[in-house]
């Protein structure tokens, strides 16, 4: 957990004893706090993103859903990810993440687009983009941003460590709004 990540635990009440200290607890506070709502685009997670956040009680005050697009069909039809970008690029890369944050954002008029792209394993890798490669993407109505990851370990400690990280990055992101 990165010290700005322990910071805003504690700013929003967090930090005392018995209180369950969670990013998600934490997303759904900044969330409320701002007024706004998000969506989620999940490919490698498969779904992990949405549960993390739902098990928060009330969580569809600021939370609208996702979409699963592990095909790249899905992140065509549902997202509005484009066939030259996914050629182009692969579907884990900046670009794609940035598609597809911008994609469940717009589709689902949320005001923050969270997205995620990798590679699980233990197949898939390549010596371009091993297994454990991941980026994160993040999408609002003024801006966006994406992040590369290498996570280590078997597939579900893959999985687990990408919704972890991307709803660190999302708290990160609405704690400095």
């Amino acid at each position: 957990m990165t010290e700005l990540l322990r910071g805003l635990l504690a700013k929003n009440g967090y930090n005392s004893p018995g209180m369950v200290e969670t990013v998600e607890f934490v997303i759904g506070r900044l969330l409320r706090q701002l007024g706004m709502r998000m969506s989620v685009a999940e490919s490698c997670t498969g779904g992990l993103i949405s549960h993390l956040i739902t098990n928060v009680p009330g969580s569809s005050d600021y939370f609208l859903g996702g979409f699963t697009v592990y095909a790249n069909e899905a992140k065509v039809r549902l997202l509005g990810v484009r066939w030259e970008t996914l050629e182009k690029y692969g579907a884990v890369s900046r670009v794609i993440v940035m598609e597809m944050a911008e994609g469940v954002r717009t589709a689902m008029a949320a005001d923050v687009g969270l997205s995620v792209s990798g590679i699980a394993g233990p197949g898939g890798g390549t010596p371009e983009k091993p297994v454990g490669t991941t980026w994160i993407g993040l999408n609002t109505t003024r801006d966006g941003q994406a992040r590369y990851f290498q996570f280590v370990g078997d597939r579900l400690s893959v999985k687990e460590q990408a919704a972890r990280m991307a709803l660190q990055l999302l708290a990160e992101y609405l704690g400095n709004q």
